[in-house]
C-alpha cells in the first residue's frame, strides 16, 4: 500500500536563482499524479527533493509523520526505502546483464539469498515483460526495454512510492503507450503512490489520478485530474492543448498585454465553450485480468458530476 505525501511550502533556489517556492501539495496514498510544466521549471529538481537527493531553503516534506527535510542522513536512508525511481536513461549498468542489473540493489541492500534473489528479480521482470531478456546487456536492446528494466529495478525492493523521471523521453508514440499500459496496471497490482515527471500531454490526460502544474518559479495548480482537465486557468489549458496561445513562450514567460491578445485572437468558440466539452480524455483501464483499484468507482463518480455541473453552467 502506498504512503501519502505531505509538502507544505516547499521553496528550492540554487544561488540566487529561485527554482520554484512556496510549493505545497498532497500525493494521496496509492495514486497515480502526475507533475507537468514547460522546460526547466524544475520538475526533476522537485523529485529529487522528495527523495531527499536535494536539501530545500524552506519548507516541509511529510512521510509517515516524518519531516524528511530534517531528518539526519541515517535517518534519511531509512526513509529512502520506500522509494523507487526510475530515471530517464533508466540508468542501467552498460557492463552488466538485465538479471544482474535488476538484482543489485537486492544483493547491495539486503542479504538475501541468490535463490530468492533469483525469485524476486524473474518476478518483477515478468511484471514489466521482460522474461527471456535476461541475459542481455542494456546496449543490445531497445529503449522502451531499458525503461522497462529500470523500473523492474525500481522495484525490486517493494517500494511504496515509485518517482518516473520523465519515462517516455526517447521513446516513439507507440512505446509510450505501452509504457503507459504498463504503469496504470503496475499501479492497479501494487498500489503504490506513483510521481510521473513528464512533458507529454497524452499521458498526462489518460494515466494520472491527479495533475499538477508548475510555471513562474510556482505550482500553478494540483488537482485531481478531471478539474485540470477541466480548468479555465490559463496556463493550465495552453499546455494541456499543446498551442502557442497563452502565457508560455518559446524562451520566457510573456507579458500580460501579449497574452490578453492571444487569448482574445482565438475567438469566441474558445472563450466561450466549456473547458470539459472536448478535454475530458478518457482514462486508461488496468489490463484484463487486472482488478480495477476500489478508489476508480469514487473518480468515475467525481468525472460524472463534474461533466453535469459543466453542463448545467453553460445552459
Amino acid at each position: 500500500m502506498g504512503v501519502e505525501i505531505c509538502v507544505e511550502g516547499l521553496t528550492k533556489s540554487f544561488g540566487h536563482q529561485v527554482i520554484w517556492q512556496d510549493v505545497s501539495l498532497t500525493l494521496p496514498a496509492g495514486e497515480v499524479s502526475v507533475m507537468l510544466g514547460p522546460s526547466g521549471t524544475g520538475k526533476s529538481v522537485f523529485l529529487k527533493t522528495l527523495v531527499g537527493l536535494l536539501k530545500p531553503e524552506r519548507g516541509s516534506i511529510t512521510i509517515q509523520g516524518r519531516d524528511i527535510t530534517r531528518l539526519r542522513e541515517h535517518d534519511l536512508y531509512e526513509v529512502r526505502k520506500l522509494f523507487g525511481v526510475l530515471f530517464q536513461d533508466g540508468a542501467l549498468f552498460g557492463s552488466m546483464n538485465l538479471y544482474d542489473n535488476i538484482a543489485f540493489p537486492l544483493r547491495e541492500h539486503t542479504r538475501k539469498s541468490e535463490s530468492e534473489i533469483r525469485r524476486i528479480v524473474l518476478e518483477k521482470m515478468d511484471m514489466v515483460g521482460l522474461i527471456g531478456a535476461e541475459g542481455k546487456l542494456p546496449g543490445e536492446i531497445s529503449g522502451g526495454m531499458r525503461k522497462r528494466a529500470g523500473l523492474a529495478r525500481a522495484l525490486v525492493l517493494d517500494p511504496e512510492i515509485i518517482l518516473f523521471d520523465e519515462p517516455d523521453s526517447g521513446l516513439d508514440p507507440v512505446r509510450v503507450a505501452y509504457l503507459n499500459q504498463l504503469i496504470v496496471d503496475l499501479n492497479a497490482q501494487i498500489d503504490a503512490t506513483f510521481l510521473i515527471v513528464t512533458h507529454d500531454i497524452a499521458s498526462a490526460r489518460q494515466v494520472p489520478d491527479n495533475i499538477g502544474l508548475l510555471f513562474r518559479r510556482e505550482l500553478v495548480m494540483f488537482g485531481p485530474r478531471e478539474e485540470l482537465l477541466t480548468s479555465d486557468e490559463p496556463v493550465v489549458r495552453q499546455f494541456l492543448n499543446g498551442r502557442m496561445q497563452g502565457p508560455i513562450g518559446m524562451a520566457e514567460e510573456k507579458d500580460a498585454a501579449q497574452v490578453e491578445q492571444e487569448l482574445a485572437a482565438l475567438g469566441d468558440g474558445d472563450r466561450t465553450q466549456s473547458p470539459g466539452s472536448q478535454a475530458m480524455t478518457p482514462r486508461l483501464l488496468p489490463g484484463p485480468g487486472i482488478p480495477r483499484p476500489p478508489r476508480w468507482e469514487a473518480i468515475a463518480r467525481r468525472e460524472a458530476e463534474l461533466r453535469h455541473r459543466k453542463v448545467v453552467a453553460d445552459a
